[in-house]
């Protein structure tokens, strides 16, 4: 998940896997499978920054757990 600020500025995390897709004018506005939409205080660059971070952090933890032997 990742932790992102709407325009009221509450807090909220939402998963990445879900997000459809995203434009920025001039806010950045999410617009998720489901057919949600939720328009953010994050640019576009920090929020995909953000995905590749948590992105990242699956990647590393899969790995930890992955004896040196399997892979």
């Amino acid at each position: 998940m990742i932790t992102l600020t709407r325009l009221d500025h509450s807090r909220f995390a939402v998963n990445p896997d879900l997000i459809e897709r995203v434009h920025e004018a001039p806010d950045t506005t999410l617009h998720m499978v489901d057919g949600r939409v939720y328009n953010v205080e994050e640019s576009l660059d920090e929020l995909i920054a953000r995905i590749v971070a948590y992105r990242a952090r699956v990647l590393a933890a899969a790995a930890a757990l992955t004896p040196a032997n399997e892979v």
